[in-house]
Formats: structure tokens, sequence, C-alpha cells
């Protein structure tokens, strides 16, 4: 249930995120809106704390953006 609903969350997001934008003709100004929003939601659920911001990034984010995207990559290949 939590998946879905973050599925979901995750894809309102998106979808204000490109406010209407092409997301390949747009990518530049697209990416930098991500690169704000993720700083922030870092800040804040690190209250505020830089270092600590930066370090989940690096430690938590990264690595699970990346195996997100290992996942699709791996479900595109077998359809």
């Amino acid at each position: 249930m939590q998946a879905s609903k973050d599925t979901a969350r995750a894809i309102a997001a998106a979808k204000v995120i490109l406010d209407g934008r092409d997301p390949i003709q747009d990518r530049s100004q697209v990416l930098v809106t991500l690169d704000h929003l993720i700083a922030l939601v870092l800040l804040v659920a690190m209250d505020n704390n830089p270092r600590a911001a930066a370090a989940m990034l690096n430690e938590g984010v990264i690595p699970h953006v990346e195996e997100r995207i290992a996942l699709f990559a791996s479900k595109r290949d077998i359809a």
C-alpha cells in the first residue's frame, strides 16, 4: 500500500516539476527544477543541516535512484 502511495506521489511531483514543459526539449530547465526540489527536500528532512543533507544525498538518495533506474532497465529489457 505504501509503495503505491509513494508511486502516486512521485507521479504527482513529476507533473508539477514538468509543468507543461517538454521533458526532452526543455531538459535543462526541468533538471534545474529537480535539483532545487532535491536540495530543498533534503534540507528540510535533515533539519536544515547542510552536511547531513549532502551525506544523505550521497549515501542514501543517489544509490536508491540508481537502483530504481536499474530496475526500470531490467523490466524494460524483459518486455
